[in-house]
């Protein structure tokens, strides 16, 4: 069971409709590799919250958690251990000591692979919680499986109760430029999901430079998901800082010419939330 991917997650009210890709505005694209680790480092060096507004960001982060399963050896079982931990992520004693114990705090959702979505349902069900159910798919992790398989799976998750399902891109479409290939793809995946949300993962670790993650994150968008990530957790680099720049100030972007603001699941660990946080605020805003 892995319980060590956290990831820094809102959901929003609604899904996020596709809008017509803007191929020019892709083909303008260039980062500023330089400028980008020059802005990291400065995020980097800010000073992190300590004492009760430590425990106030990072209590706040256990609020924005997926908790996540993806092992071979997944079953029914652990998958309801799963659950049950979700629902009661922060020990008692603690939450009283921060009078926080009636609060309701909750991870946001529990993620697994469509065959164990109905095992999560069934499971939060029992146990009288509304948290959602999250599902990767479309080939998880490699996306190397053929697009109406990918569809399928989708589609299958959906049916069995899944409210957000996790995406991968073809890396092989961008690395190779083919950007309205790869919109086509997820366009087809947003309308697969349904009324379910859509999280779009990048693989950045794979992508090779920041322009080709800043054009990732701007198509992705572009076809309707109304969340993008950095990564499986299963390639040899996942989340950085200059990455979760890079896409969020994509996101910002996106925002000031569209109005809609997509979010920005990151892969993380409790000693590094903080500072991106704070990276998301400074790139993002609040909002």
């Amino acid at each position: 069971m892995v319980l060590h991917l956290e990831e820094l997650i809102l959901i929003p009210a609604a899904s996020h409709s596709a809008v017509n890709p803007d191929l020019d505005w892709i083909s303008r694209v260039r980062v500023n590799h330089q400028a980008v680790l020059k802005r990291a480092q400065y995020i980097q060096s800010l000073k992190v919250s300590k004492k009760q507004w430590q425990a106030a960001w990072l209590l706040k982060a256990v609020t924005c958690i997926d908790l996540t399963t993806l092992a071979g050896d997944d079953t029914p079982s652990n998958v309801h251990r799963l659950c049950l931990k979700a629902i009661q992520p922060v020990r008692l004693d603690l939450l009283k000591n921060m009078d926080m114990h009636d609060k309701g705090i909750t991870t946001a959702a529990v993620c697994v692979y469509p065959s164990r979505v109905a095992d999560a349902v069934r499971s939060l069900k029992a146990a009288h919680s509304d948290l959602p159910v999250a599902s990767v798919a479309t080939g998880f992790p490699a996306g190397q499986t053929p697009l109406e398989t990918r569809l399928q799976e989708v589609r299958l998750a959906v049916r069995d109760g899944a409210a957000e399902i996790d995406v991968v891109i073809n890396r092989t479409l961008a690395l190779s430029g083919q950007w309205e290939a790869m919109y086509r793809e997820l366009h087809q995946f947003r309308e697969a999901c349904g009324d379910a949300h859509m999280k779009t993962i990048l693989a950045t670790g794979e992508l090779g430079t920041f322009t080709n993650i800043y054009k990732a994150s701007i198509v992705s968008m572009m076809a309707g998901s109304d969340f993008i990530k950095t990564s499986t957790g299963k390639e040899p680099v996942n989340a950085t800082y200059p990455v979760a720049i890079v896409m969020a100030r994509a996101i910002r972007d996106y925002y000031l010419s569209t109005g809609y603001k997509v979010l920005d699941p990151i892969i993380l660990t409790c000693k590094i939330i903080i500072p991106v946080c704070v990276c998301v605020c400074v790139c993002v805003g609040v909002s």
